[in-house]
C-alpha cells in the first residue's frame, strides 16, 4: 500500500546530509553529518532548526544518556564520544584513527538494554572498509562486525534480541540475533534486498514492523517481520536518509533527507518530513551507563 497523504515539512532548513533523527524529551533531534551539527526540529514549521551542539568533526547520530539531561553519546569523527550540555566532547574511543582509508562514523542507536551501536565507513566508500561497534554500559567499545561498506541503522526488536543493519552500498538489510545478556550478535543473514534505491536509516514499531528510508528513490518502506513489503511512503525528496517514529503518541513518522551530490536539488531535498502512520514506535532507548558518576573512560577499543 502506498501512502497518499502529503508529508508535512518541519522547519525551513535544507540539510546537506540529514541523518540520525530521534524523538526524545518531546522533540525530534537530528544531525547534519558532515557539518557536525546536532539540531532540534521546531514545533513551528515556519521556524529554522535549532542548534543544540556544534562538533569540529562529522556527527552521525546520538542517543540520550539516562539520568543525565542534556548529555549525549554520539557516533562522531572516527569513534564514539560523549557530548555535555555545553557542547563539550569527551572521547570514549577512536578506533578508526589509524585505518588504511580515511574513515568517519555514520549512523548509530542505543538498544533496549542500554548499549550504543554505531557503524563506520570510508569517506570514499571503499568496499568493506566499514565496521559496526558496540559501546557497552561499562564504557568498553568492541568491534562486533567487519566488512561493511556503508552501515546504516542498526534497529532493534522491542526485546533487543534481533538487530537489523543496512549495508546501503549493497542494497541489503541484514538481520541477526543478539544475545541480550552479552550483546554479542550472531551470524547476519539477508532480510530484504532492494532492487531500486538503497536502504538507509531504520526503526521498528510495536508490531515488529521495520521502517527504512530508501535513498535515491524518495521513499520510505515498511516491512513485516517476515520480510514482506507492507507499505510505501512517497516523499518529495530524492534522498531520504534517517527516520524515527515519534510525536506524543508515537505515530508520527519523522524523516530526514539530503541534498549532497544532487546537481540540481529540488525545493524539498534536504528537508525534514513528518507523516502520520497507524502503528506507533517504542520510546527512544537511552544509553545507560553502568556507573552514572564514573569518570571519563580512557580512549580504547577492542578489534575482534
Amino acid at each position: 500500500m502506498t501512502a497518499t497523504v502529503p508529508p508535512a515539512v518541519l522547519g525551513t532548513d535544507r540539510l546537506e546530509l540529514g541523518e540520525g533523527i530521534r524523538w526524545t524529551d518531546d522533540r525530534a533531534v537530528l544531525t547534519d553529518i558532515l557539518s557536525g551539527r546536532l539540531l532540534a526540529a521546531p514545533h513551528d514549521p515556519a521556524a529554522p532548526l535549532a542548534l543544540i551542539a556544534q562538533l569540529p568533526c562529522p556527527l552521525g547520530a546520538v542517543a540520550p544518556v539516562e539520568g543525565h539531561p542534556g548529555h549525549w553519546i554520539a557516533a562522531a569523527g572516527t569513534g564514539i564520544c560523549r557530548i555535555d550540555p555545553a557542547g563539550r566532547v569527551a572521547w570514549i574511543a577512536r578506533p578508526e584513527d589509524d585505518a588504511p582509508a580515511p574513515m568517519r562514523m555514520n549512523d548509530g542507536v542505543a538498544d533496549p538494554h542500554g548499549r550504543f551501536w554505531a557503524g563506520s565507513m570510508a569517506y570514499d566508500t571503499t568496499e568493506d572498509a566499514g565496521s559496526l561497534y558496540r559501546l557497552d554500559r561499562d564504557g568498553r567499545v568492541t568491534r562486533v562486525l567487519r566488512d561493511i561498506t556503508i552501515p546504516n541503522g542498526p534497529a532493534f526488536s522491542a526485546d533487543g534480541t534481533v538487530m537489523y543493519l543496512a549495508d546501503s552500498a549493497r542494497g541489503v538489510i541484514l538481520r541477526c540475533p543478539v544475545d541480550p545478556a552479552s550483546g554479542d550478535p550472531g551470524t547476519p543473514e539477508p532480510f530484504v534486498t532492494l532492487t531500486s534505491g538503497s536502504p538507509d536509516g531504520m526503526t521498528t514499531d510495536i508490531e515488529g514492523g521495520l521502517w527504512t528510508a530508501v535513498w535515491g528513490i524518495g521513499q520510505v518502506h515498511r516491512y513485516h517481520p517476515d520480510g514482506s513489503l507492507d507499505r510505501i511512503v512517497d516523499l518529495p525528496a530524492e534522498q531520504p536518509a534517517g527516520l524515527c517514529l515519534g510525536g506524543p503518541d508515537g505515530r508520527t513518522l519523522l524523516v530526514t533527507s539530503a541534498h549532497i551530490g544532487l546537481p540540481a536539488p529540488g525545493a524539498f531535498d534536504g528537508a525534514v518530513f513528518a507523516v502520520r502512520v497507524d502503528v506507533p514506535g517504542a520510546q527512544t532507548a537511552p544509553y545507560r551507563p553502568a556507573i552514572p558518576s564514573a569518570p571519563d573512560p580512557a580512549d580504547r577499543a577492542d578489534t575482534l
